[in-house]
């Protein structure tokens, strides 16, 4: 949990969103009339905008989504000044045949089925993807249209979360934050995703600069599945995509708290609620309150309540369950059937457990104003919250702010993303019936003096992390990420910065190239014998090497395959990091003697990995061993192998002269004080006018580390870096030592 709450600075701040904070609807005349919208976003945000709008330099807010119903060119641009003016809100216009399939194919077809852990209701059908892409892309055009250097842009939910990587390609500098308000699934039922959905699903979120979710657990499933399907490993919830730092953590969103709170002691709610208590005979009340929804476990809830009725008769005629279910989806089957057997099981419990005088069951299928709810939530001596998995839920939140008198006693699912907030709720499986007739049973003969210090407690976590803390601490939390960003960003070497660089090359008498091999000259290969170098870089490494430029290629690998590589190349090589030199006659010699004798000790320790990791392989070299994880069956698994195996090597070899060193997807054990900062300083102790250094991973580190501060040092591909440019990867490398070449 972020617990850090800073105001959120001024400017604005663009939320986008499926929907908007209202709906569109037409009246029989015509015209367009705005209803407004309910759910824990809307909830949220208004009860930020409520808290600040009286702050001087607050934050300005503009909520753009779709307005529920499609609009002409001239609808949307009225409709967009009186929603700005009376509510924030900015309609998009967007192609309403496309919505409807959109919203009811993979947004809830797929997506919501799947991430709510119900994979056999999920579907996947290739026009609903390609519809799921094309409003993305219709919400980016919009949004694009509408943003302004300086804005910040967050957007939310399931339904748009391809967005933020479209948004990124327009507009690069932009800062941008993504929050799931559903639940991220373990990565074994994400996979259930087709391999390039699920790919193109995940590097669009990773277009956010922060991206937020309301558990830690949703946070590790997804940089899990980040891990497992692209590769990107994370440290603390930090990424590396493209040398930039893309930060994941958990904002579990808050409410209004002073609106139940303050609402809860009125008296217009006060009068409902006493009307509600004589029409219930003055019985004790165990409220739900839901929309219709097969995550939600009304189904389960019921006949957990028809064990409860069964075990402990004595409570009839003593408590009344008050079932209000929101309508959703009507048009839908599977919620239709849902609909049905829900009428039929509380008929059935109703007959059965029911009498003249007494029906347990009060079940209204219908949306309730806010005062009514309130009234509900005070009169219930239990509130039976049991979803079957949700990503939050605040109805929880909001029965808590809605008792003040301190009593009255939560049963929780503890599979609502809310458990892991409020620990002083009964926690029950909903899955287990007995498990909910004995929470209730529980509830209902928990003394006041149990249930005020537990609701008490509950009641300061939701008041202190409410909606408010929740904004601030998002918009905060991704302005300090922007500017750590600023802060560790690589220039990329292109435009002005590229012809400064080459007109100093230019204008120098003597030069020296320092170039690492694999990763920066040639793409990664998935074995060593797979890396030989193509015709075109021979033909480019042997024309810039001159009379007045040095070229040195100055690699990890051991020194044979580069000998037999660029035999014929009079260029000067370095191999396995320094142990081994040559130079641009093609002399070898090693800069001082090695000892070797450790190889025999460490080598079977290494071999034994190998034996457990599936795929990896060990590499014999002079004077260093290397343990190759790339190509393991099991990325997972290999990784924390990986850890082991450097741990073990450290302790092992505490009493040998040799170091350890993390690669990309390797561990390499070598003699200490090799490394290519020593073999990059021997080669510019003559004073070159001008030093070029290009690398790819840590080891190259240590030579951008150890070059003068005027030498020019590249990072070819993602990597968090010392040096002072950057370039995507090998092919721009090349193209910027072709601008090199002697005219």
């Amino acid at each position: 949990m972020n617990m850090e709450a800073p105001r959120a600075r001024s400017g604005r701040l663009l939320v986008v969103s499926n929907r908007l904070p209202f709906s569109v609807q037409r009246s029989p005349n015509g015209d367009v009339e705005l209803l407004p919208s309910s759910g824990g976003l809307v909830s949220a945000l208004v009860g930020y905008l409520e808290a600040r709008k009286q702050e001087p330099g607050a934050l300005e807010l503009i909520w753009a989504g779709w307005a529920g119903a499609e609009l002409s060119a001239e609808e949307t641009n009225e409709l967009r000044k009186t929603a700005l003016e009376r509510q924030g809100g900015y309609p998009l216009r967007l192609a309403g045949a496309d919505m409807d399939r959109f919203y009811h194919g993979f947004c809830n077809g797929t997506l919501w089925p799947l991430f709510h852990y119900f994979p056999s209701y999920a579907t996947y059908e290739e026009e609903d993807w390609e519809t799921y892409r094309r409003v993305n892309q219709q919400y980016c055009d919009e949004i694009v249209e509408m943003a302004q250097p300086g804005d910040e842009i967050w957007v939310h939910d399931y339904q748009l979360l391809l967005l933020p990587a479209l948004l990124r390609q327009r507009l690069p500098d932009a800062s941008i934050g993504f929050f799931l308000h559903i639940p991220f699934p373990s990565f074994e039922v994400f996979r259930q995703l087709p391999t390039k959905w699920r790919r193109e699903l995940l590097e669009g979120v990773l277009g956010a600069d922060l991206m937020g979710f309301h558990t830690h657990d949703y946070s590790q499933h997804f940089l899990h599945s980040v891990f497992r399907t692209l590769g990107h490993e994370h440290y603390l919830g930090r990424i590396n995509v493209d040398g930039a730092i893309k930060a994941v953590e958990t904002f579990p969103i808050g409410i209004d708290f002073n609106r139940f709170w303050q609402a809860s002691t009125s008296a217009e709610v006060a009068e409902i609620r006493g009307r509600m208590a004589a029409g219930l005979g003055g019985r004790r009340v165990i409220f739900s309150v839901d929309r219709l929804d097969y995550s939600k476990g009304i189904l389960h809830r019921l006949r957990g309540f028809e064990a409860f009725l069964s075990l402990f008769p004595e409570y009839a005629r003593q408590v009344t369950f008050v079932l209000l279910v929101v309508p959703s989806r009507e048009l839908v089957t599977r919620y239709q059937r849902m609909k049905q057997e829900l009428d039929e099981l509380v008929g059935q419990i109703n007959g059965r457990y029911g009498s003249v005088d007494w029906v347990p069951i009060v079940y209204q299928y219908r949306s309730v104003p806010f005062a009514e709810l309130v009234a509900l939530y005070g009169l219930a001596d239990v509130a039976l919250i049991t979803p079957l998995r949700d990503g939050m839920n605040l109805v929880a939140k909001e029965y808590i702010a809605s008792k003040p008198e301190g009593t009255g006693v939560l049963i929780l699912s503890d599979m609502a993303g809310a458990a892991r907030e409020l620990g002083e709720a009964l926690q029950i499986n909903p899955n287990h019936t007995r498990e909910i007739a004995d929470a209730i049973h529980e509830a209902l003969t928990m003394p006041a003096a149990e249930q005020r210090p537990r609701m008490r407690a509950m009641q300061g976590r939701v008041k202190t992390y409410d909606a408010t803390r929740w904004v601030d601490s998002f918009v905060s939390t991704l302005h300090r990420t922007k500017e750590r960003q600023g802060r560790l960003a690589t220039r990329h070497l292109t435009g002005a910065p590229l012809a400064d660089v080459l007109e100093r090359h230019r204008r120098a008498a003597k030069r020296t190239l320092l170039l690492d091999y694999d990763g920066t000259l040639v793409p990664i290969a998935g074995t060593p014998a797979e890396a030989v170098p193509d015709a075109e870089l021979i033909t480019l490494l042997r024309d810039l090497q001159t009379p007045s430029q040095e070229v040195i290629v100055i690699s990890g690998r051991e020194h044979r395959s580069l000998a037999e590589w660029f035999r014929d190349v009079p260029i000067g090589l370095v191999a396995e990091h320094g142990a081994w030199q040559r130079d641009a006659q093609g002399e070898w010699t090693m800069p001082k003697p090695l000892p070797d004798h450790w190889k025999k000790q460490v080598g079977p320790l290494v071999q034994s990995y190998v034996e457990r990791v599936p795929g990896s392989s060990l590499e014999e070299k002079d004077y260093a061993l290397v343990w190759h994880y790339r190509l393991a069956l099991d990325q997972e698994l290999a990784a924390q192998r990986a850890k082991e195996l450097t741990d073990d090597i450290v302790t092992y070899t505490a009493n040998l002269d040799v170091q350890v060193l993390e690669g990309k997807k390797a561990i390499e054990v070598r003699n200490s004080g090799v490394t290519k900062g020593v073999a990059g300083n021997a080669h510019t102790a003559h004073g070159p006018d001008f030093i070029f250094a290009a690398g790819d991973d840590a080891t190259d580190e240590d030579l951008f580390r150890a070059l003068p501060r005027d030498a020019v040092t590249v990072c070819v591909g993602g990597m968090h870096s010392h040096a002072t440019y950057r370039l995507s990867d090998y092919r721009e490398l090349r193209a910027v030592l072709r601008a090199m070449l002697p005219r």
